[in-house]
């Protein structure tokens, strides 16, 4: 029996099997891990000119009040993340994260304000769980509907002047702004964000067009088609987490070190503090600290330092303090790149830990997020 049966496929798997993929199943769907150029081309010519990435496995949510006001749906929605969504202006994106009742992480998300309603764009192997936290919680006040669309990234120091050639307004766009815009006459929503470290653009089509605005992009010189391989290494190197990988129902959004994600408002003395699932950890955490923090690695020499490997204080693996998250080998780094969690009094940059590599414990340096300087139109 053929496995990949089982698999979803996104509106665009024909186009990847014409264009030489090697597919994986990722996350429920049959998705393109590289293409012939291989990751570590696709991964450089991202940084250099501009990818294309097929990303509609993940889940695109309208998030509307009853009655019709965007405060009620932003104040609903505050209900279950501790992030500031009431002050989120019109067409502007922000990150943020469901959490539970023990202050750890549900998943991560993105959220759009959008005329009366939020668009929140959710992570493929969260999507169901998603949607049945928001309709058990806050289903009553809101109506919640998950959408069927494609959604791409067109991610690289090139990707303004590719979309341009499509829609001249797009250079107008600074980070974190959306847009409704036509596309190759296709009505489409764009946010200028991504998850590449590098300037870039999240497009989300209707179906039935993915594979023409898609192919429109592709056509252009600078534009080559990437793989989940490359996709990897590039967050990786931008130091962004992975859920399931970097963050999960055993993190604190304190302990990952995403402080930054949640304003002041829902802060302790803030206007609207707390009043999310797990508040009181995670409130005295951003007053007091988290024990252990998600840090940067940089293991010496060229063998890469993977996902699982234990974090010890010693040379001589006696004290284990710790876990690599993720791990790889960094392209644009040029050597291995990796995120993992020690206690704070390992955290700082240039502290000294080692990792266990097939029975040896490896020299690693805990360095500074991120490994690249992101190139985001502030």
């Amino acid at each position: 029996m053929d496995d990949t049966a089982a698999l979803k496929k996104t509106p665009l798997h024909a186009l990847h099997l014409s264009l030489g993929a090697r597919m994986v199943p990722f996350a429920g769907y049959d998705m393109p891990v590289q293409y012939p150029a291989g990751v570590m081309k696709e991964h450089l010519h991202t940084r250099a000119e501009a990818g294309l990435f097929d990303v509609s496995h993940m889940g695109q949510l309208i998030v509307k009040a009853k009655s019709g006001s965007y405060e009620d749906a932003a104040l609903a929605l505050e209900s279950l993340v501790p992030v500031d969504i009431l002050g989120l202006a019109e067409g502007r994106q922000r990150y943020g994260f469901f959490t539970d009742d023990t202050g750890c992480i549900l998943d991560d998300l993105m959220i759009t304000h959008l005329d009366d309603h939020l668009f929140i764009v959710v992570n493929a192997s969260c999507k169901e769980a998603d949607l049945a936290h928001l309709q058990a919680h806050i289903g009553d006040q809101c109506d919640i509907t998950l959408l069927n669309r494609a959604l791409i990234a067109l991610q690289g120091p090139r990707a303004v002047e590719v979309l341009a050639e499509l829609w001249a307004d797009v250079a107008a766009m600074k980070f974190m702004d959306v847009r409704h815009c036509h596309l190759h006459d296709v009505s489409c929503l764009v946010s200028r964000s991504g998850y590449s470290g590098e300037d870039g653009f999240e497009i989300s089509i209707p179906v039935d067009k993915a594979e023409d605005v898609t192919m429109r992009l592709l056509e252009h010189p600078d534009v080559q088609a990437i793989g989940l391989g490359a996709r990897d290494s590039l967050r990786l190197e931008a130091g962004l987490c992975l859920y399931g990988n970097d963050i999960d129902t055993t993190t604190s959004p304190v302990e990952a070190a995403l402080e930054w994600a949640m304003q002041k408002a829902r802060r302790g003395n803030g206007a609207r503090a707390g009043g999310f699932p797990g508040s009181g950890r995670i409130l005295s955490e951003l007053e007091n600290g988290a024990a252990r923090r998600r840090v940067g690695l940089k293991p010496e020499g060229k063998a890469p330092v993977r996902g699982h490997a234990k974090l010890y204080a010693d040379a001589e693996g006696k004290v284990e303090i710790g876990e690599v998250t993720s791990g790889g080998f960094g392209p644009s780094v040029e050597g291995p790149v990796a995120m993992g969690y020690v206690p704070v009094s390992h955290a700082a940059a240039g502290t000294l830990v080692y990792a266990e590599v097939r029975g040896k414990y490896l020299p690693t340096t805990v360095s500074a997020l991120p490994f690249v300087t992101p190139t985001y139109k502030r």
